[in-house]
């Protein structure tokens, strides 16, 4: 079934959209004013960059900078890699269709649109443009992140053997077990003892320890 895909009537500007958010301040809402006035992009051909960052996922539906866009203002490497995420993101049906989907361009790139969105020519040749445009300040040699990817899993017990004993009282070696001990010493102080008297007791305590 055929898919819509983002596309800009003008793309000139989404390098200098990227290199100015690299050093201006995150806003607390990516408005038309700040785009035009801390971003530097006054011409109205450059309104829709705003739902397109939408698109990339870097701000929400409410205009609101998401988590990735702070990555937009790390190093390069980073800003890189965060372009790409959005990009996959964004042109989701692209890459299931053909995961090197960020790699073609030209008439390749625009079968792959067409045969994805079910566009005319027109139409295929603004979502190729606006795709190649973006595409290309991305780094997708890192891992795709995923939504769906869950947290870390918990570490696993490092190698070792423990010890069980069985009910006769012999013992049985468990693999992939390390046994630790955890001491809990409570210490009673006498209320009327004087000051170098608990001195002494927590200096002999120290040196049982050592």
């Amino acid at each position: 079934m055929p898919v819509q895909l983002p596309y800009l009537s003008s793309n000139k500007n989404v390098p200098v959209l990227f290199e100015k958010i690299a050093t201006a301040k995150v806003p607390d809402s990516f408005t038309h004013a700040f785009l035009q006035n801390t971003i530097g992009l006054k011409n109205t051909n450059d309104r829709p960059l705003i739902p397109f960052l939408r698109n990339l996922e870097f701000i929400d539906s409410g205009n609101t900078p998401t988590p990735s866009y702070s990555l937009l203002k790390g190093s390069e490497k980073v800003r890189q890699t965060a372009i790409a995420n959005g990009v996959r993101k964004a042109y989701g049906p692209l890459f299931d269709a053909d995961e090197e989907a960020h790699t073609h361009t030209g008439e390749k790139l625009r079968n792959l649109i067409s045969q994805v969105a079910g566009t005319d020519e027109d139409m295929t040749s603004r979502i190729a443009s606006t795709f190649a445009a973006v595409a290309k300040l991305g780094d997708f040699k890192a891992e795709p992140t995923r939504k769906e990817d869950k947290k870390d899993p918990l570490p696993k017990a490092p190698d070792g053997e423990g010890e069980e004993q069985n009910g006769n009282g012999s013992r049985k070696v468990i693999k992939g077990l390390r046994t630790e001990f955890v001491y809990n010493i409570q210490v009673v102080l006498p209320s009327n003892a004087s000051e170098e008297t608990y001195l002494n007791i927590f200096n002999a305590i120290r040196k049982t320890f050592q």
